[in-house]
């Protein structure tokens, strides 16, 4: 059975993400996704915020995002923002570039996590 296409999953992961942290949809970024596999390195430019990947050097990222393939596959089986989260800090995956991108990043996503946390303990 052959693993799914890359380009697809990135796509798909990155939508559904983009629909848990809606603040993120206007942002403007270029990130360069490497896959790591067996003996071969996969890289990837996915471009926000039209959510467009091609399988290219991305250069001009100013993020990159960096993973075993199997870990990107788990991931994308189930794309949670807890989940890549945790990959995150466990070191599953790294995130690497410009500082500002990275921070907003995170803002944004902690901004929305609280939101959700407040949220459940009113109801």
């Amino acid at each position: 059975m052959s693993s799914p296409d890359a380009k697809q999953l990135i796509t798909s992961t990155t939508a559904t993400l983009l629909e848990e942290v809606p603040a993120l949809k206007p942002l403007t970024l270029v990130v360069g996704v490497d896959l790591h596999g067996r003996g071969d390195t996969q890289i990837f430019r996915l471009e926000l915020p039209s959510v467009t990947v091609t399988k290219d050097l991305a250069l001009d990222a100013k993020v990159r995002v960096e993973m075993r393939r199997e870990e990107f596959n788990r991931l994308a089986d189930e794309p949670t923002v807890a989940g890549w989260r945790k990959a995150l800090e466990t070191g599953r995956v790294k995130a690497t570039g410009v500082d500002q991108y990275l921070k907003l990043i995170i803002q944004v996503v902690e901004k929305t996590e609280e939101r959700a946390r407040t949220r459940k303990a009113r109801h």
